[in-house]
């Protein structure tokens, strides 16, 4: 898997290349949680969103898809003692309804083939009144995104499609979500955080 291949590099690439975005995307989500919060985070990758999750909440459980990235994301959050890790299919999360105060899925949806599909699995674990935290990078007027992806793209990575503030924005209106706050990181690749307040009436 591409992803366990580049999880030992992944954290010198992004502090080369978007080091401002990556590290205030974390300060961002970890505004929307609070010290009593039982969080799920899936595509927790290296771990850069988590330790500042780790750092606002009661108890979170980070997952990932890749082993490589999980091992990477555990010794950056070796200091903690209230964050469990497990790999886990952001489209069939292994969770029971309303398990989750806020769920935090980081930098994923453009990568996925159906991530509608994931996005009411994220919804089903989340409780009713609590809060989906989704952070996506987005292509800027400069197009220094679609660089990255075409760089990334060489060495194995698979971009299922690219958003822009717009057609991000419209994703979240096609599948019938409106009470949204969107907060934009913005950088080299700048990172558009859609805040969902969870209403299942």
């Amino acid at each position: 898997m591409f992803w366990d291949k580049v999880s030992g590099l992944y954290d010198l690439f992004e502090n080369i290349y978007n080091k401002s975005v990556y590290q205030e995307t974390g300060k961002c989500v970890a505004k929307y949680i609070s010290e009593s919060d039982k969080v799920l985070e899936c595509a927790c990758g290296t771990g850069a969103i988590s330790v500042y999750i780790a750092s606002a909440c009661k108890k979170l459980y980070a997952s990932d898809y890749s082993e490589g990235m999980l091992s990477q994301a555990k010794k950056k959050l070796s200091k903690f003692d209230n964050v469990a890790f497990k790999k886990l299919d952001i489209t069939s999360i292994n969770a029971k309804d309303n398990s989750f105060d806020a769920v935090v899925a980081g930098n994923v949806l453009h990568l996925l083939p159906n991530p509608q599909k994931a996005l009411i699995e994220l919804t089903r674990v989340c409780k009713d009144g609590g809060k989906l935290i989704i952070p996506t990078y987005i292509n800027g007027d400069e197009g220094t995104n679609k660089l990255a992806v075409k760089f990334l793209e060489k060495f194995g990575a698979s971009f299922k499609r690219q958003f822009d503030v717009n057609s991000y924005e419209r994703f979240f209106a096609d599948m019938g979500y409106d009470n949204i706050k969107y907060e934009v990181v913005r950088g080299r690749m700048s990172c558009d955080i859609a805040i969902i307040e969870v209403n299942k009436a």
